[in-house]
């Protein structure tokens, strides 16, 4: 069966424009391909939101906008069509929240949170506006600018005070002025007073300088006096250590001779064993006489023989 021309321009020209309207549809976030479930939410403002823009669920594209009217008998609030994959559960208690980025492009964020109560689709999910960078500007704006207020109070009272202490700033700055001339005369005075000290020093030092100049021939005359008794003194005590030396001398040399009995004790031997006998029968004299005191005190003394025996017999006891 053949076609004509017109016949087979007009199937292309269908063709054509159903893969355009799918194309368009494709580009537009439009799965034909997957189920859709459809909610709605209302905004107070949408702020330049269009259809076709993504809704993201954890940073997830998991719809579009389908549609957006203005309902003008409830206070032109701004009525949003969502399509949203029906494998995404919808609490009643989630919120859709209307955001964009810093290059203007709008989009929406599900906040689902836990399923407790199931949204059934074609109902309303609750709207929310997130804060813009005006918004979080004007935020921050209000303390800087309660500080700024703060400051500028602060610094009108300085320049209050300023402006009420200008007399006596002019008064300190008209004393400054008189200031360096006082200075300067005070110099003067104390350069002249210096001349005048440094004079008298220059003739007390003269004056020293020929005192000392007097002085030299006695300071010389004291040096050879104080020479004189050094000698003096140091001639005498030689003297004497020398007449000291010569007595021990001949003292040590007496006692090295045998001529006199300090000579003999030291070097005859003889002399020194009669003096240790001497000693011995002395010591055996006191022994005897502490022992028996009778042979010797008695009113006519004993016999020697009475005297023998009693010795006997003490032996003989011990």
């Amino acid at each position: 069966m053949r076609f004509s021309k017109e016949v087979k321009v007009g199937i292309f020209m269908v063709t054509g424009i159903v893969l355009l309207y799918f194309g368009f549809n494709f580009l537009k976030g439009v799965d034909f391909f997957s189920s859709h479930h459809k909610y709605y939410a209302v905004f107070d403002n949408v702020d330049k939101l269009t259809p076709s823009n993504q809704i993201f669920l954890s940073g997830l594209a998991v719809g579009r906008v389908s549609d957006i009217r203005i309902l003008q008998n409830k206070r032109n609030k701004v009525l949003v069509e969502l399509e949203i994959s029906s494998e995404v559960k919808i609490d009643r208690k989630s919120t859709v929240i209307l955001s964009g980025d810093l290059l203007g492009t709008k989009y929406l964020l599900l906040d689902i949170g836990v399923i407790i109560d199931p949204l059934p689709p074609g109902d309303t999910i609750n709207a929310q506006l997130d804060k813009g960078i005006a918004d979080l500007l004007a935020e921050n704006a209000v303390p800087v600018a309660a500080n700024l207020q703060s400051t500028l109070r602060k610094l009108n009272i300085v320049l209050d005070n300023l402006a009420s202490n200008t007399g006596k700033l002019d008064t300190i700055l008209l004393d400054f002025q008189g200031t360096p001339i006082q200075i300067k005369g005070m110099l003067r005075n104390i350069n002249g007073k210096l001349s005048e000290v440094t004079d008298e020093i220059g003739g007390v030092t003269r004056n020293l300088n020929g005192k000392l100049d007097q002085l030299e021939p006695t300071l010389a005359n004291f040096k050879v006096l104080s020479d004189s008794l050094k000698q003096i003194e140091i001639n005498g005590t030689l003297k004497k250590v020398q007449g000291t030396l010569a007595r021990l001398n001949e003292t040590l040399g007496k006692l090295n001779s045998k001529d006199n009995t300090a000579g003999k004790l030291m070097n005859d031997d003889e002399l020194y064993n009669n003096l240790n006998a001497l000693l011995l029968s002395m010591d055996s004299l006191a022994n005897h006489l502490n022992s028996n005191p009778k042979h010797f005190f008695g009113p006519l003394g004993q016999s020697r023989k009475k005297i023998e025996r009693d010795l006997e017999k003490q032996k003989k006891d011990n």
